[in-house]
């Protein structure tokens, strides 16, 4: 299995327009609901490629950050408090007809990055899956928030190992998160067809990854360190167990994942050296 697999932070999503859904009974929600749809559109507009804004511009927006992962990052840390706090609330009034209506409006529709299908050979464009209800633009949100940490971290990793790390099991959380946090409140799990991201299987198998990415970036600071070659064994010894319950957690599931990328479903033993399992560093074995 390819630990870097960089595809999960290619999502999609369509336009969203909060203000023009909920009805604002003073001028305060209204400039909340406007606020909300303003941080989401410089998330969309980045994930769409839809962006006119110069590079100068964003380093200037984003307090001069010039890694393009770190101001996403920026954009999402903007965004999901305002769209927790909207879940917060629909939550408490989740039986109101009127505002299921409303969630339904919204029409929240992403499209999956981790389809099997390659993009230059969907002449339709990518496929859109539409679930209504916010915990799922919640859960979309925070699998593109640990998709692009998890690109920061093997940014960062040359000059950095011990932040790379750091970053690889912050996406590690993340997805736990959405397994045990969001997927389970999410309704219509039977009744709707939902992109891979929105599966347990899947954000699971994620969180294992990271583990994996984060243990072998341990290793290889552990290596710089000399330390004795029985620890090392343990450290790797680690790495196997972690894609090996990825494994066995994904393959069960493949019949409910038939458009799954087949490069998820090819494991492939890591390498003996820790910095062999990056594209990056010429491994011969980085593919799924």
């Amino acid at each position: 299995m390819m630990l870097h697999f960089p595809d999960p932070a290619r999502l999609k999503t369509k336009k969203i327009l909060f203000e023009e859904v909920f009805a604002a009974l003073d001028c305060g929600t209204l400039e909340q609901l406007k606020e909300l749809s303003s941080k989401r559109r410089a998330i969309e507009e980045t994930i769409n490629a839809t962006s006119s804004i110069t590079e100068a511009i964003a380093r200037e927006m984003y307090g001069g950050l010039t890694s393009h992962n770190e101001q996403d990052l920026q954009k999402l840390k903007q965004f999901l408090p305002l769209l927790e706090n909207l879940v917060f609330h629909v939550d408490m009034v989740s039986s109101n007809t009127r505002m299921a209506h409303w969630i339904s409006n919204l029409r929240i529709q992403w499209a999956s990055a981790l389809t099997g299908t390659l993009p230059f050979l969907n002449l339709m464009g990518p496929k859109y899956f539409q679930v209504n209800d916010i915990r799922f633009e919640l859960g979309m949100n925070l699998f593109l928030y640990g998709a692009i940490l998890r690109e920061r971290a093997l940014e960062v990793m040359p000059e950095d190992l011990v932040q790379s790390a750091t970053l690889f099991r912050e996406a590690a959380g993340v997805y736990h998160h959405i397994s045990h946090g969001v997927l389970p409140s999410l309704q219509s799990a039977n009744s709707v067809q939902r992109p891979p991201e929105a599966t347990f299987s899947v954000t699971t198998v994620m969180n294992l990854i990271c583990l994996a990415e984060a243990q072998i970036v341990t290793i290889m600071k552990a290596e710089e360190k000399r330390t004795t070659a029985g620890l090392l064994g343990k450290l790797h010894y680690g790495v196997s167990e972690f894609l090996d319950e990825a494994v066995s957690l994904l393959h069960p599931r493949t019949s409910e994942l038939k458009d799954i990328s087949a490069r998820l479903l090819k494991p492939k033993v890591p390498c003996g050296r820790a910095e062999d399992c990056w594209p990056s560093r010429g491994c011969h074995r980085s593919s799924l």
